[in-house]
């Protein structure tokens, strides 16, 4: 999970599940209820926050991604593939 412009709280409260090596950076292993229901309380408590979630999962790349909020990227499936763009400006 990578979180910008969160409120220390929520940064603080989901160091109890995963590790935080960088500031906003989230990452832990956990099973699936456990990481929708941390999400989804990130998601609340965001803010004016921006959030993405990247987790394991049966596709091609081996990997979803959610996003929540202005992230200044966009996510972009390119025939099944997920990829990021930084739009130009």
């Amino acid at each position: 999970m990578i979180l910008e412009r969160v409120p220390r709280s929520l940064r603080g409260e989901l160091t109890r599940w995963m590790l935080e090596p960088k500031a906003g950076v989230f990452v832990g292993t956990m099973s699936a209820l456990v990481r929708d229901k941390l999400w989804e309380k990130a998601c609340a408590s965001m803010k004016d926050g921006a959030g993405m979630l990247i987790y394991s999962s049966n596709t091609e790349q081996g990997f979803a991604v959610r996003f929540w909020g202005n992230l200044g990227r966009e996510v972009v499936d390119f025939d099944g593939l997920t990829l990021i763009r930084v739009p130009s400006e």
